[in-house]
């Protein structure tokens, strides 16, 4: 795989990004594109230094840019609440938003600060929290929003019987259901902007396989060292097997900023698990329609009135 694999990003000046998981990985990646092509940038951020130490990057590469790190915390709903009734207060309308942020396999099944199955509560819940809250920023936007998947989703499917997975818990199953809702989601949202006239563009990418932290040590996670996943990635993204960061990223920046990406598409690397970002068939799973609508209504649910459309 071609290491200068890239795409062009079309000046975005005077508009207002907001990038969650954007201290580091993919989603920094994803925010400094974003940044030096213009946008003014929202980062929000659970570690405030991680998050301060990113931005002081970003800034280096895109002083025109204004960068702003906001405290958030996906696995807490009153954190994402905090959070977007403080940009509703603020105002400005919101043109780009990237639903990146996640986490993967924990040790042991574990719970949000809701008592949420980490991995659906964060990847998923937490995302679905976030864009509604901002609905209206994004509505007056008429925004992009980009839902960042995973080909985990690819075969994955949703656990209806028992979504938070209290009686036989599955890492791997969870994960992927976590990752499927997450596109569900994205295409439920396209499908209600055009029945009711929001103005909002949703999409869906998945940035193939790439060495982020994901799988690496995160001892506030139970994983105090690297897992052999990570370093065997590692070693294939060195060889060119699969991508970097810098490539990973790259299909939801096409997805989220290309003039003729069309709502409702899913974008990722030519060959899944790397390469070149393109468009891509909807994978089997994504084509439920009746799923996405029936994990809208359970997630609404979910999260709460504060949260509702």
């Amino acid at each position: 795989m071609p290491r200068t694999t890239d795409i062009t990003v079309p000046d975005l000046t005077g508009t207002l990004a907001v990038v969650t998981g954007a201290s580091d990985g993919i989603g920094r990646v994803i925010a400094t594109r974003l940044a030096q092509a213009g946008a003014d940038l929202v980062m929000p951020v659970r570690s405030a230094a991680k998050g301060e130490t990113a931005a002081a990057r970003i800034r280096d590469l895109a002083p025109a840019s204004r960068v702003d790190v906001r405290s958030f915390d996906l696995s807490s709903l009153d954190s994402v609440a905090a959070f977007t009734d403080t940009l509703r207060t603020e105002g400005r309308p919101v043109d780009i938003l990237v639903n990146n942020a996640g986490v993967m396999n924990p040790p042991s099944r574990q719970t949000t600060a809701d008592g949420f199955e980490l991995q659906f509560g964060t990847n998923h819940l937490g995302h679905v929290a976030l864009t509604l809250g901002l609905l209206p920023l994004l509505r007056e936007g008429k925004a992009r929003v980009t839902h960042q998947t995973s080909i985990a989703a690819r075969s994955a499917g949703i656990n209806w019987d028992d979504l938070q997975w209290e009686r036989s818990y599955d890492v791997m199953k969870a994960y992927s259901q976590s990752k499927l809702a997450v596109g569900l989601f994205a295409r439920e949202l396209d499908a209600r902007s055009r029945a009711e006239g929001w103005g909002i563009s949703s999409t869906v990418s998945h940035p193939g396989v790439s060495p982020t932290n994901l799988l690496s040590a995160q001892p506030g996670l139970g994983r105090p060292r690297d897992t052999t996943e990570v370093r065997v990635i590692r070693l294939l993204s060195r060889l060119g097997v699969v991508g970097t960061p810098e490539t990973a990223a790259l299909p939801a920046l096409l997805a989220a900023t290309d003039p003729s990406a069309r709502a409702d598409e899913l974008f990722g690397p030519k060959r899944q698990i790397g390469g070149a970002p393109a468009r891509s068939g909807l994978w089997k799973p994504l084509r439920d329609m009746d799923a996405a609508r029936r994990l809208w209504d359970v997630s609404v649910d979910l999260v709460g009135a504060r949260f509702a459309v």
